[in-house]
């Protein structure tokens, strides 16, 4: 009696649920391991078994065949083939055994339960050429056929004279179908130790990833086993389909996915900047934001890089060390901004180019940045010990000569004018109320208003110190003079506090 295991839904059931158009898929799965003759395979039935609830929930109508003889696997191999000539041109067709085979003279052999053999000339006799699977499919005339052996365990008539051939050899297959071994062309497989084999277990982890061709599921699962097995198997393909295959569909996407991506398809092939940075204050948070970030950092390198017969540009004091280091050009803040990617080098840029080339790009990273650091706020550095005496002196004797009304500033001590509500706090303390103005002109107020100003900035002591320096540095009050999440004042104590180097 013929033992299958049917896995497949009614008919009428799978046209129901198959989005339109979609092609017939038909699978034949065949696991055998309780051998009356040879030795036993442990994992081939629960192999099988994996694979045919795998293959159904993506589509196939599957039937299971477990623990076969000759006949019973002779006439579910016919029986697959009238299935899939009634299918029609477009079906897919799929075949995966697992279990012994062996090879002779070049032809491979699945062995059904009830092999026996004495003598190599008998084995065409007792066992299944699996090119019989083959020329069932070529004579359905389909246009995708796979076949997968997760056989060659070991060689189970080694005691039989002139088989003794390893693996399986390399089959010719007509135009459309896909071939894969377990293992190389004669190599041996494992049969595994957890339940399924190393191969079909990746194989079943992998169809499920959605949109990927055939080729690279394969290849993943190749590279899956060779890693499990310490190189010792090495799964095997060949191909010769002429369409494309996917075992699990590609997401659909909505409406706004398709509209942003063929806005990207517009926009990387522009190498124009400001487009790109249009698309990002478009899509910030978009499947194409790396890609469109890559690109950007690309283009500005471009742009950045000083034509052969550039004029010298304008120049303006660094930002870390302004007393040590020369001047740099609006070009060197802009790269030095890019390289730190700190929201204090972009402002430091735009406070010293505020129409300058690239100030809408400073002006977008830091709108960036702040919302990456409001959604991740963290806590203000721990603050720093009393500075000396000598330091606090130092820094009230700068500041009275550059006429500044803020004096004797540390990083603890209170702000002694500026009013509510910086008035009487010191800078850490200040740096956790809320602003009073937008930290970038033109940004939404869900964005800043009733946050703390450190998840604005990122404002630790040391970005702050910076910030001062930069004040510090300055030609002018211009930069002290701008408008600030706390006004004018607390720049000017932070360019004090600066001047002293940050006590």
């Amino acid at each position: 009696m013929l033992k299958i295991l049917t896995l497949i839904f009614a008919a009428l059931t799978l046209i129901a649920a198959q989005p339109v158009g979609a092609e017939t898929r038909l699978a034949l799965v065949v696991g055998n391991g309780n051998y009356s003759a040879i030795g036993k395979l442990e994992n081939t039935v629960p192999d099988a078994t994996l694979m045919a609830k795998t293959l159904e929930e993506y589509g196939f109508q599957v039937t299971l065949l477990a623990d076969v003889d000759q006949a019973d696997l002779n006439q579910g191999i016919s029986q697959f083939g009238r299935d899939l000539r009634a299918a029609g041109p477009d079906a897919t067709g799929l075949f995966y055994y697992a279990g012994h085979a062996v090879q002779s003279f070049g032809t491979n052999y699945l062995l059904p339960t009830d092999a026996a053999l004495t003598d190599a000339a008998d084995l065409s006799l007792v066992a299944v050429p699996a090119d019989a699977i083959l020329r069932q499919m070529q004579s359905a005339r389909n246009k995708t056929n796979i076949v997968i052996l997760d056989s060659c365990r070991n060689n189970p008539f080694e005691n039989v004279r002139n088989l003794d051939d390893n693996g399986l050899a390399e089959m010719n297959s007509p135009t459309g179908t896909f071939l894969s071994y377990s293992t190389a062309p004669g190599a041996v497989a494992l049969d595994g130790s957890d339940g399924n084999s190393p191969f079909t277990k990746a194989l079943a982890r992998e169809i499920p990833v959605p949109g990927v061709p055939i080729e690279q599921t394969f290849k993943k699962v190749r590279v899956s086993v060779i890693e499990e097995t310490n190189g010792l198997q090495t799964p095997w393909d060949t191909s010769s389909l002429t369409n494309e295959f996917v075992f699990a569909p590609a997401a659909q996407l909505t409406a706004e996915q398709v509209q942003e991506e063929q806005l990207w398809n517009s926009v990387q092939d522009s190498n124009d900047p400001v487009q790109v940075m249009l698309f990002l204050r478009g899509y910030p948070n978009g499947r194409f934001q790396e890609d469109a970030r890559t690109l950007l950092q690309t283009l500005m390198t471009a742009e950045l890089a000083p034509p052969q017969t550039a004029a010298p540009a304008a120049t303006v004091p660094p930002v870390a060390a302004a007393t040590q280091s020369p001047s740099l050009t609006e070009e060197d803040l802009i790269a030095q901004a890019r390289k730190t990617g700190v929201v204090t080098d972009y402002q430091a840029y735009l406070d010293a180019f505020p129409e300058g080339v690239f100030a809408e790009l400073a002006a977008f990273e830091i709108q960036t940045l702040t919302q990456k650091a409001a959604a991740a706020a963290e806590a203000p550095a721990d603050p720093a010990p009393a500075p000396a005496e000598d330091l606090v002196a130092l820094n009230r004797a700068l500041l009275a000569q550059s006429g500044d009304e803020v004096l004797g500033l540390t990083f603890l001590s209170p702000f002694p004018t500026g009013g509510p509500p910086i008035q009487g706090l010191s800078i850490p303390e200040i740096v956790k109320l809320s602003p009073l103005y937008a930290p970038i002109e033109g940004l939404p107020e869900e964005l800043w208003k009733n946050e703390t100003c450190t998840s604005c900035h990122a404002w630790t002591r040391e970005a702050l110190c910076t910030q001062g320096k930069t004040y510090v540095a300055a030609t002018d009050d211009h930069a002290v003079s701008k408008q600030h999440p706390f006004g004018g004042v607390f720049k000017r104590g932070l360019r004090g506090w600066a001047t002293a180097d940050c006590p």
